[in-house]
């Protein structure tokens, strides 16, 4: 039986759980907070504590997946990385003319820094598990940045660029490093106070993001996609 740990098993990453643990996986669930942990394990996952954001803390809860589970084939990464500094009331940073070194640091340094985190401990845990998938999940804001949203940008392309060497370095070991990329906001208990009113075509879907991770999981080695991009049909798309 496959095994994965998702990242951030609130919102989206708890949607990702479901999926796997529905589709025969055994999943571990990396979060903070008390009642997503109970969450996660009532739904048969196994829990795990820690910040995703801290080496030495995700590498242990990798390693205790790891044998507890009697084995590691996926990791996904599904945290919302941003800490935006006390007092914030906009999203993305602001514009880059008015935003202060501590914004920069909140939306663009501490995003960037957790995908590393993640990335290179996850990929030391696969190579000690003999190879497997790494799937960093972001949004449209890694292909291209908008007014206001520079420094939110800047991390989810930082995102992307690590996601590209790493699946450079790594494929020759077994280990397949993949972005998904949700170029939409997402439907979910997160979401629901500002999208009340945005048609349900123009967001994405938990359960379809869901569905992606497990597919990029799926692939051989014959066939793999280092980058998916998901869209609604009622969001723009831009080539």
């Amino acid at each position: 039986m496959p095994a994965a740990v998702v990242l951030g098993a609130r919102n989206l990453g708890g949607a990702i759980a479901d999926h796997l643990l529905a589709e025969g996986w055994q999943v571990g669930a990396v979060a903070r907070s008390d009642d997503t942990l109970e969450r996660m394990r009532s739904a048969g996952a196994l829990a795990l504590r820690a910040d995703a954001a801290d080496p030495g803390e995700l590498a242990g809860a990798l390693r205790q997946a790891s044998e507890e589970l009697g084995g590691l084939d996926l990791v996904v990464n599904a945290v919302s990385a941003a800490r935006p500094p006390a007092g914030t009331t906009t999203f993305g940073g602001g514009p880059v003319a008015d935003a202060t070194v501590e914004a920069f640091r909140g939306w663009t340094a501490a995003v960037a820094e957790q995908a590393f985190v993640f990335l290179s401990e996850g990929a030391r845990a696969l190579r000690a598990a003999g190879g497997g998938t790494l799937v960093q999940v972001t949004g449209g804001s890694a292909r291209r940045a908008a007014p206001g949203r520079g420094l939110w940008s800047a991390g989810a392309q930082a995102t992307r660029a690590l996601v590209q060497a790493a699946a450079q370095e790594l494929r020759g070991e077994g280990i397949h490093a993949a972005l998904l990329i949700v170029d939409a906001t997402i439907e979910s208990p997160k979401t629901e106070a500002f999208t009340r009113d945005v048609p349900r075509e123009a967001l994405a879907d938990q359960a379809d993001v869901a569905r992606a991770v497990a597919y990029l999981a799926s692939q051989s080695a014959r066939g793999q996609t280092y980058e998916l991009q998901l869209t609604p049909a009622g969001e723009r798309w831009v080539p």
